[in-house]
């Protein structure tokens, strides 16, 4: 069963949100997980592939769109960004950064969820936190200041 976990960001910034995400995807590529970061747009996942690229100096995380999804030649994990259905062999690490549950969340190992102080994102939290509750699944929080 898919472990989901929370984050609860003292932010309240979108952006940050996106640093955060990063900063996950960059520590479970280094313990060896395939990641997909699940967004809500083809934008806010160009924004986010930007991002990737930037977010911390001296840092590599090899990575790519899903809209442009070619596996790479060398075994391993990487990180792919998407706001559709990722590929079938991505069942380790989903950070949803998109407003609602994706369908094929349940395939992955664990599902991460980033909250900040923003209406929007707190709203839509909170009914995939009810969504993951009332289906049983086990839940984790952890307060991030």
């Amino acid at each position: 069963m898919t472990q989901v976990d929370f984050y609860l960001l003292q932010k309240t910034a979108v952006y940050d949100r996106l640093l955060f995400a990063c900063r996950l995807a960059d520590k479970a590529f280094g313990q060896g997980n395939q990641v997909y970061l699940h967004t809500d747009s083809e934008a806010q996942s160009t924004e986010l592939d930007q991002l990737l690229w930037t977010f911390q100096p001296g840092s590599f995380i090899p990575h790519q769109l899903a809209s442009g999804y070619q596996p790479r030649q060398a075994a391993g994990p990487e990180v792919l960004v998407g706001h559709q259905q990722p590929p079938a062999q991505y069942r380790q690490l989903m950070i949803n950064l998109s407003s609602s549950v994706p369908d094929c969340f349940s395939r992955f190992e664990r599902m991460i969820e980033i909250v900040v102080e923003d209406a929007a994102i707190k709203a839509n939290s909170r009914i995939n936190y009810r969504f993951y509750k009332d289906r049983g699944y086990p839940l984790v929080t952890h307060t991030i200041n």
